[in-house]
């Protein structure tokens, strides 16, 4: 087994899952924005998608980051015709952000990040292991 190649394919995924969370994070801190201006749009829900690349150096396929693109969803209204950003009919649009699946989605990221470092984690043991062989 390849050590370096082992260690490359899981730091590319800690690579890819922490721009997921960046995004997530993103999402979560505008989940309750209101548009700048009266009858205006709110922020819009990202989302990351990932990519399948080829490293050449190594001869492994790696994971990468794909673009990013909005969701295209409909925005919450709630009825409050006080609000500055209220349209004529007195509703205000909110993020198409729901918390609860922005929550889920990083708790996700979160186990695919923690399941790369194990990954790396694990090699560097077997790496320290081949080496006290060696030694002996």
């Amino acid at each position: 087994m390849d050590f370096l190649k082992s260690m490359s394919i899981a730091a590319s995924g800690l690579r890819a899952q922490a721009g997921r969370m960046r995004v997530i994070s993103e999402n979560i801190a505008n989940a309750d924005s209101t548009p700048g201006k009266a009858g205006g749009d709110p922020y819009r829900r990202r989302l990351m998608s990932f990519s399948s690349e080829v490293d050449r150096a190594l001869d492994a396929r790696v994971v990468g980051l794909g673009g990013v693109r909005t969701d295209n969803s409909e925005f919450r209204m709630k009825y409050e015709p006080g609000h500055p950003a209220a349209d004529v009919n007195g509703n205000v649009k909110y993020p198409n952000v729901n918390p609860l699946v922005e929550m889920t989605d990083m708790r996700d990221a979160q186990r695919s990040y923690e399941a790369n470092v194990n990954v790396i984690g694990a090699t560097r043991r077997m790496i320290q292991r081949t080496i006290d062989i060696l030694k002996a």
